[in-house]
C-alpha cells in the first residue's frame, strides 16, 4: 500500500510540463500552426478580428482576446497501461509499473512522469536501456532515478527540440507516433512509450465549411477565413468581379477618412499595406491603421526594450508594466530590514518605494521630521558608536544603513540646520546621556555622534 500512495503522489507531482527557455512569439504568423511553432510558449487567438493573433498566453490576454478563444498546447502524458502486481514483494519476479505510456509533445516543453521498478530481492538494481532506432533526432529521453532499493523510482523526461522542417523531404515519419521501450538489462519486460510531436493546431484538423463568420463564401479555421474562389476580404464578404469591389470607400475607416490611413492602396475594395525601408517596421490593420513601431520609448528603446509594439499600444513582457514597459514589478528592492514592502508604510511602484507622508528613504524606514527621530534612531547610534543597546547583537544586519561619523565632545558637531534632528538621549547601559545628529540621506540616514557621554555626578565618559 506504501508503494502504490508513493506511486500515486509521484505520478500527481511529475505529470506536469516544464517550460523551455523564453523565445520570442511570431507576432506575424499567417496560421495558428505556424504560431505555436515559433516558440514554446506562443498562443494563438481563434476570437474573430483580434488585434494580435500571436503572443504569448498574458500578451493575447492583455491585447483582448478572450481566454476562452487562446490555443495554446503544452502535450499530455497519458497512462496507457497500468495493471497492479499481486505477487508477494519477495517475488522473484521483475514488475514495471505503469506497464504503457503516451506521450504528446509540444516543441520545447517537457514531459516528465514517474516509474516504478519492482526487483528480485537478490537481483541487484539493473541498468535501464533504451530502443530509440526509430526515434528522430531532436527527441530526447532521460532517466533519472528518484529513489534507489526496493521497489527502484525513475524519473523519465522526454522532450523535443523542435518540429520538422518543411523542406524536410525525407521518407520519414515527422511526428509520429513513435515507439521506444525502456527495459532493464537482463529482462525481458519492458515500458512501452508511444511518442508524438503537437506540430499542428486541434483547430487546424477542422474546416466549417461556408461559415457564417466567412459570410458563406469561405471556410473557418482557426478563427480565420480561408474564401472561395471569386470571394476576398477578412470576412471573404466581397465579391472580386463585383463593380463595389473597385470603390476605395471601402477601404476608408470613417467617411472622407484618407484611403488605407495614407498608409497603403486600396486594391478590390481592401487595402493593401505599403512596405516600410525597414523590414522590421510594418503597417497592418483592415485600414492599415497600426503599425508594430508607433509606441512610446524608454531608455532610448520602444517599449523600453521589455515588451512588443502592437498597434501602437506596447504589449509588455511578464513583470513589466506602464504604458512604455518601463516599470519593473519585481519587489526585492522595496523589501526593508523588517521584511516588509516599504517597512509598511508605502507602496512598491515600478521597483521603488513611494512613501507615506512623512516616512522617506529607499524602503520608507526614515522620518526626519518625525517627534520621534531622536527615539527610533537612538538604538543604532549606540550599538555602532558604543558597541551597547538591544540591538548590539545584530547592529550589522538592522543598522547597516545608517552612515556614522564620531566626534569628540558634542562641541564638535555641528550647527543647527534645517533638516536635521539633535538628539540627547540616555543610555540604560550606563545611564549617561549620549549626543548625536540625524539626518535623512538617499542611503538610509546620516549620524554624527559625540563619544563623550555625560554621566551622573557631572563625570564624563
Amino acid at each position: 500500500m506504501a508503494v502504490k500512495l508513493l506511486c500515486l503522489c509521484l505520478l500527481l507531482a511529475l505529470l506536469c510540463p516544464s517550460w523551455a527557455r523564453k523565445q520570442t512569439c511570431l507576432t506575424s504568423a499567417s496560421s495558428c500552426d505556424e504560431c505555436i511553432q515559433s516558440g514554446p510558449e506562443c498562443a494563438w487567438c481563434t476570437a474573430p478580428d483580434p488585434d494580435i493573433r500571436c503572443h504569448s498566453m498574458k500578451g493575447l490576454r492583455r491585447a483582448g482576446c478572450p481566454k476562452s478563444h487562446i490555443y495554446n498546447p503544452q502535450g499530455l502524458v497519458q497512462v496507457v497501461k497500468n495493471e497492479s502486481s499481486t505477487e508477494p514483494a519477495d517475488t522473484k519476479t521483475l514488475f514495471l509499473q505503469p506497464q504503457e505510456f503516451s506521450v504528446r509533445l509540444r516543441p520545447g516543453v517537457s514531459q516528465t512522469f514517474p516509474l516504478t521498478i519492482t526487483m528480485p530481492t537478490e537481483q541487484s538494481v539493473p541498468e535501464l536501456t533504451t530502443d530509440t532506432t526509430n526515434v528522430p533526432a531532436g527527441v530526447n529521453i532521460t532517466l533519472s532515478r528518484v529513489m534507489t532499493g526496493h521497489p527502484l523510482f525513475v524519473q523519465v523526461t522526454v522532450e523535443a527540440a523542435q518540429c520538422p522542417s518543411k523542406s524536410d523531404d525525407s521518407n520519414q515519419n515527422q511526428t509520429g507516433p513513435w515507439f521506444v521501450h525502456i527495459t532493464p538489462r537482463g529482462f525481458s519486460l519492458s515500458v512501452k512509450l508511444e511518442i508524438s510531436l503537437d506540430c499542428q493546431c486541434d483547430c487546424s484538423r477542422s474546416r466549417e465549411e461556408s461559415s457564417v463568420a466567412c459570410s458563406g463564401h469561405g471556410a473557418l479555421m482557426c478563427g480565420q477565413c480561408e474564401c472561395y474562389d471569386s470571394y476576398t476580404g477578412q470576412n471573404c464578404q466581397r465579391d472580386k468581379d463585383s463593380s463595389f469591389s473597385q470603390n476605395v470607400d471601402f477601404c476608408r475607416s470613417r467617411p472622407k477618412a484618407p484611403v488605407c490611413s495614407g498608409r497603403g492602396e486600396c486594391v478590390d475594395g481592401f487595402c493593401e499595406c505599403e512596405a516600410r525601408a525597414n523590414p522590421q517596421q510594418r503597417y497592418s490593420g483592415r485600414f492599415c491603421e497600426c503599425s508594430n513601431f508607433d509606441c512610446p520609448y524608454a531608455n532610448a528603446k520602444i517599449c523600453g526594450g521589455h515588451g512588443m509594439c502592437e498597434c501602437g499600444r506596447c504589449l509588455c513582457e511578464d513583470d513589466w508594466t506602464d504604458e512604455d514597459c518601463s516599470c519593473s514589478m519585481e519587489t526585492a528592492s522595496c523589501m526593508a530590514t523588517n521584511q516588509q514592502l516599504c517597512s509598511g508604510r508605502g507602496m512598491c511602484l515600478c521597483g521603488k518605494c513611494k512613501c507615506e507622508p512623512p516616512f522617506t528613504g529607499p524602503t520608507c524606514e526614515s522620518c526626519p521630521y518625525c517627534q520621534n527621530t531622536c527615539q527610533q534612531h537612538m538604538e543604532c547610534v549606540e550599538c555602532r558608536v558604543f558597541g551597547t543597546g538591544r540591538k548590539k547583537d545584530r547592529c550589522d544586519q538592522q543598522c547597516g544603513s545608517l552612515s556614522v561619523t564620531v566626534v569628540e565632545t558634542r562641541d564638535d558637531m555641528p550647527q543647527p540646520e534645517e533638516n536635521i534632528s539633535f538628539c540627547k538621549m540616555i543610555s540604560r547601559h550606563d545611564s549617561c546621556y549620549f549626543y548625536y545628529t540625524f539626518s535623512h540621506t538617499p542611503s538610509g540616514g546620516q549620524s554624527i555622534v559625540a563619544r563623550a557621554k555625560d554621566c551622573p555626578h557631572g563625570l564624563s565618559k
